[in-house]
């Protein structure tokens, strides 16, 4: 029993450590615009069949030294290809419909979305592409569990990401600029601030960590697909939603707390319904989160309570 606890403890930790770098880009955007990007997930998307490529085309590179180089190269080029295709979104899906209300840039968002969906299944496949390991084969067996070489890196690699983007956003001078064009975009442009850049930077940054997510993901199940950003994407803005959305710490936690519940609903499904019910029943829990959370606790974990005090100066609709 200490086993599978063990184990299904390693999975959910693996795929929640996906979920928030994935909320994250959600969580970001909204902080700064009050936009939901339902872009997001395609940027997700496009990060792994890029990756799939180049990992494709290096492929003949011998391991050691050279591997290491290229999925270092792989991430870091998929990073700034998908950031800067994220920073072209905005510039012109977004940033003409800033002064609108938040129905259009959400329309817009939608758009961009199926655009991008269509693009990859027209332009490069249809079918799910296998996608090729970066990583040896190596297992590791703790306790009865079985944690692989992948699910370790995809863990410590992404909690890295999330604690370089705190001190970011926190102790940089760009950072700053971010959190007051958050705070308020007006009186950020009233005190000299160019508000396109912390804007821009947010739209690149959110949508490379997107992209790395795809990879970690791509490369845990083998698979590449064009349709992989919905569901995925669905589940990480639950998980933006649950921890609060608009508080990276949120979008952290919530991210983890989705994987806990998920994975080790999904291993005692089985159990508890004596295989009526099977794990493949595992979005349920996901879903039943997001509906929950919105009925009895919309701010989630740190998200704030917004007052009617504090909403006299905006319009939403």
């Amino acid at each position: 029993m200490i086993g599978f606890l063990l184990q299904q403890l390693i999975n959910a930790l693996t795929i929640g450590a996906i979920y928030a770098l994935i909320a994250l880009g959600y969580t970001m955007v909204y902080g700064v615009l009050r936009l939901i990007n339902f872009a997001h997930s395609e940027m997700f998307m496009v990060g792994a069949h890029i990756a799939f490529f180049l990992l494709a085309a290096g492929a003949s590179i011998a391991g050691g030294a050279a591997g290491i180089l290229l999925v270092f190269g792989v991430f870091l080029a998929t990073f700034v290809a998908v950031g800067v295709l994220g920073v072209g979104i905005e510039a012109t899906a977004y940033r003409p419909l800033r002064g609108a209300s938040r129905l259009a840039p959400m329309l817009s968002a939608l758009g961009v979305a199926i655009v991008l969906q269509n693009v990859v299944m027209l332009f490069v496949s249809r079918r799910p592409l296998p996608f090729p390991p970066f990583l040896p084969a190596i297992s590791f067996n703790l306790a009865g569990a079985v944690i692989t070489l992948n699910q370790g890196f995809i863990v410590v690699f992404a909690v890295a990401l999330m604690v370089g983007l705190g001190w970011f956003v926190n102790a940089t001078t760009l950072g700053i600029k971010i959190r007051a064009v958050s705070e308020n975009l007006q009186t950020a442009q009233l005190l000299g601030i160019n508000v396109n850049r912390p804007i821009s930077l947010i739209f690149f940054i959110g949508p490379g960590l997107g992209a790395v997510a795809g990879i970690l993901y791509s490369s845990y199940y083998g698979i590449a697909v064009f349709s992989m950003g919905f569901i995925v994407g669905l589940k990480a803005f639950t998980a933006a939603i649950l921890g609060g959305i608009g508080s990276i710490p949120g979008a952290m936690l919530g991210g983890f707390a989705l994987g806990l519940l998920e994975t080790f609903g999904a291993g005692l499904l089985p159990i508890l319904t004596h295989d009526v019910i099977g794990s493949e029943y595992r979005d349920i829990f996901a879903f039943s989160v997001l509906v929950l959370v919105l009925l009895f606790r919309p701010s989630g974990f740190f998200g704030e309570a917004v007052t009617e005090e504090g909403m006299v100066y905006k319009r939403d609709f």
